[in-house]
Order: structure tokens, then sequence, then C-alpha cells
């Protein structure tokens, strides 16, 4: 029988027993979207997890969590460049300097 993949929100089932004991589950740390220390504001309830931002981010600031989501992986590496605000066709995304 084939091991079975569900995705739960802030992590994904990466093996599934017989019991819910024997699960073991991969939590990714991800940036709270409003916190003040990131420089890059994700707005979740408009992204449609496509990628394109982490995909095009040149310095690597951006990361994707289990359920396709971006998160801000390394925020010491955002250089503001704005490539994801204008990559993002759901405007869901800003690394503006002055928010």
């Amino acid at each position: 029988m084939p091991k079975k993949v569900e995705r739960a929100k802030m992590g994904m089932i990466i093996r599934d027993e017989d019991t819910p004991e024997k699960m073991e589950v991969e939590y990714t740390d991800v940036t709270d979207p409003g916190d003040s220390d990131s420089p890059v504001l994700i707005y979740y309830n408009w992204c449609k997890k496509c990628g394109i931002c982490v995909a095009f981010c040149p310095t690597g600031c951006l990361g994707r969590r289990a359920d396709g989501a971006p998160y801000v992986a390394n925020p010491e590496k955002c250089i503001h460049c704005e490539t994801c605000d204008r990559l993002c066709p759901d405007f869901a995304i800003t690394g503006a300097k002055d928010r």
C-alpha cells in the first residue's frame, strides 16, 4: 500500500502509518505576514501559491512552505528590488522598503 501524503495548514504529513501517534509532521518556521521585522509583506488571503515570487527572487530571500505558499526564509538577503511586487499576478506580496 503506498504511503498517504496529506497536507495540513502549517506543515505536511511526510509519513502516515496506521495510528495517529506514529505520524511524522514536518513544520516550517514561517515569518508572520504582519511581522514588523520582515522586509516582505505577504497577503496570504490573496496568494494562490503559484511560486513565481520564489522562483524569481534574485537573492533567495523567499522560500516555499509545504503547502506551496511563499514565506521569508532569509530576511537579511532582501535588497528591496521589488521583483516579487512586479511579478505577482495577484498583488499578494510587496517588498517595498517604505511600508
